[in-house]
């Protein structure tokens, strides 16, 4: 009785091994568990009734893609039903024939039309296979590419909000799995609709041959769904308690072999005390695959007896329609054909549908994404902004994330002029990283006015913001890519042209990107990198290099003086720099001001904010002083305080650092900018 039963799901049995390594079984919160135990929750019926609602979105993007290729495959899955059901005529009349009366050379003779009908129709049927297979083929990828697209363009057009909103990242990761369950999702509805049309056919064609046909082909054929259907959802159910394990131990490989923990295997042996928890879990998964295979062949030998049975009480009731002269023996022997024929069907049916109903639940996270994406979209277009920059001005501005109920920045208001150094300082959490964000469009404020030259950034174009901005923050992306694209990724529209004048745009790219990594120091790492400008930087790949954390940093500031924004956002950009590198460091930042540029500063060494035109304190999301470093330091207060604190810490004399000039900017062999001079 317990293999007649539904599966359910039950805890899953958990080894000591886990239970000590890990508290229990690891159950990650990711995209793809979302939709565990999925195929539990689906039937037969009502998996089919509901097939038109799973399948709508992957349809419409395959409309979308790929029409030709669409109509194709349901034309050509349509076309095969076809030629089942002319194949399982053209058979009844082959044997009507070759069992009639005469000769046998005139029976034979006789059959020969409906063979060579039924060659046609055979071949026909090829055809429309082979055809079916390479529109699905072409269609598949087309629907993956195009469904990651639209995943990947959702994901970057919203709001920054978004991205740091935890229920929407969640919304994001589940959304990853589904181009790749479109692409299945397509596969799964051609042998679906392949499935259903044959069995739609056969069943036809049995009602024809006798109204008692069809009848018996579901008694034949249900025992069969049935024990396939259970098949796979113990199998499905094993594997979900599978994966526990296979998680476990995946960890436990990771941990053996990563560099970080190398040193603790050898020297604590730790090595040996995983390995034995490891084969431990192995061995109480290998137990669950036995019992696994125990229930299959219990499950499939019950579902053949009962089938079995039924073809029993078939074959009975097709002898006494015989012997009765109620059917003739072409009819049965057609009847025979097709009941074999419509039972592989429904098998192959169940086991299509079980894979369409959790894949569509892929797909459908997908669209529930795309949907919220783009509800939080940043918007497009609005005013435009001047075209030379004068001042960004906060003024009254405040700003809250959404699970924090303290403002930071609160009221906070100050200006950022071109040709100006400014600096944001304070302790961590005082809202200095908030404000760059503000600063940059990243974020909009709740209250209060930011302006770029007299143009609310609530009505501004943001497209322009972003194009007046260069983020250096501590954690810039180290891109995988060559040396040169590093650096000229911080302006990628340049030198991406196809024109003839696309030579002429790459020769004077490189000639800033060498410009920009030697006013970064760049240049001096570029000169030992095996290949030059050309060197790929990113360890994973065969062949690259790797750079360490104050050389990618020399890299990030010559991405930034490529960029030649407006306004250059620097936060802790010297945080893996030692002293000399440093100071040289801060020397090229304050160099990137100009006539038409500003830099903001943020960072906890208050020696490189000295020379700042003007200084921003903030307390706990509020700005507290404002000023030149004297003005600071003769006012006493919170500044003075921290510049002291952080001068007696490295042993210097704070009045000696006051008094000192700021070293000269080398600026030799710089390319010009457009706005270094004033016009």
């Amino acid at each position: 009785m317990r293999l007649l039963k539904r599966p359910e799901v039950a805890a899953p049995a958990v080894s000591e091994s886990e239970r000590r390594l890990f508290g229990g079984p690891l159950r990650y919160d990711a995209g793809w568990s979302n939709h565990d135990y999925a195929r539990l929750e689906g039937r037969l019926v009502s998996t089919l009734r509901s097939m038109p609602r799973m399948v709508r979105g992957t349809l419409r993007l395959a409309w979308e893609t790929d029409r030709r290729a669409l109509v194709t495959v349901a034309v050509s899955e349509a076309g095969q039903g076809v030629t089942s059901a002319v194949g399982l005529l053209v058979l009844s009349e082959v044997l009507r024939t070759l069992l009639g009366t005469g000769s046998s050379g005139d029976r034979l003779y006789a059959a020969l039309p409906a063979l060579g009908v039924g060659a046609l129709v055979a071949v026909l049927g090829a055809v429309l296979a082979s055809r079916s297979t390479a529109a699905a083929g072409r269609l598949e990828p087309k629907i993956e590419r195009a469904a990651h697209e639209q995943y990947l363009k959702a994901a970057v057009e919203v709001e920054l909000e978004a991205i740091e909103d935890g229920e929407f990242r969640r919304l994001l990761d589940s959304a990853q799995w589904g181009p790749p369950s479109a692409r299945r999702t397509v596969g799964a509805c051609v042998a679906a609709l392949g499935g259903i049309i044959s069995l739609i056919a056969t069943a036809g064609v049995l009602a024809v041959l006798h109204p008692l046909l069809l009848p018996m082909l579901l008694l034949i054929a249900a025992p069969r769904g049935w024990g396939a259907m259970r098949v796979a959802q113990r199998r499905y159910l094993s594997v979900i308690t599978w994966v526990e394990h296979v998680r476990a131990a995946r960890l436990i490989g990771q941990l053996l072999i990563s560099r970080t923990s190398a040193p603790e295997v050898r020297v604590h042996g730790v090595g040996r005390y995983l390995l034995g928890h490891y084969r431990t879990m192995g061995e109480h998964a290998e137990g669950e695959a036995t019992r696994l295979a125990k229930d299959k062949a219990a499950t499939e030998l019950l579902a053949a007896a009962l089938s079995g049975t039924a073809a029993l009480v078939t074959y009975g009731a097709m002898g006494a329609l015989i012997v009765t002269g109620r059917m003739d023996l072409a009819i049965a022997g057609t009847a025979v054909i097709a009941v074999r024929t419509g039972s592989a069907s429904l098998g192959a049916l169940v086991a299509t549908t079980n894979t369409l109903h959790e894949e569509s639940l892929y797909v459908r996270d997908l669209e529930r994404f795309v949907e919220e994406a783009r509800r939080r979209a940043i918007p497009v277009g609005g005013l435009a902004l001047p075209e030379r920059m004068g001042v960004v001005r906060l003024d009254d501005v405040s700003f809250s994330y959404p699970d924090r109920d303290v403002p930071a920045p609160s009221g906070v208001s100050l200006t950022v002029e071109a040709g100006r150094v400014v600096a944001l300082v304070g302790e961590n959490g005082s809202g200095k990283s908030t404000l760059v964000k503000l600063l940059a469009g990243l974020h909009l404020p709740d209250s209060g006015s930011l302006t770029w030259d007299g143009v609310e950034v609530r009505d501004a174009d943001r497209e322009q913001v972003f194009d007046r901005v260069a983020l250096l923050t501590q954690d810039f992306e180290r891109w995988p890519v060559t040396a040169r694209t590093n650096i000229a990724i911080g302006r990628p529209a340049t030198g991406t042209t196809t024109t003839a004048t696309a030579g002429e745009d790459d020769l004077a790219q490189a000639a800033e990107v060498v410009a920009a990594a030697r006013y970064s120091g760049a240049d001096r790492i570029v000169e030992k990198l095996p290949h030059g400008y050309e060197t790929l930087l990113a360890r994973v790949f065969r062949g690259a290099s790797e750079l360490s954390g104050g050389q990618w940093q020399k890299f990030g500031l010559a991405r930034t003086r490529f960029r030649d924004a407006r306004v250059i956002v620097v936060d802790e950009p010297t945080s893996a720099l030692d002293p000399e590198a440093e100071i040289a460091a801060f020397e090229s930042i304050r160099g990137l001001a100009g006539p038409q540029r500003a830099v903001v500063l943020v960072t906890h060494r208050m020696s490189g904010v000295r020379f700042a035109d003007v200084i921003y304190v903030l307390h706990e999301g509020r700005l507290v002083e404002q000023g030149g470093h004297e003005e600071l330091l003769a006012l006493g207060g919170r500044y003075a305080s921290m510049f002291r604190m952080q001068a007696d810490q490295f042993g210097q004399d704070q009045s000696d650092q006051s008094d000192r000039s700021p070293a000269p900017i080398p600026r030799q062999g710089l390319a010009p900018r457009k706005d270094d001079s004033v016009t």
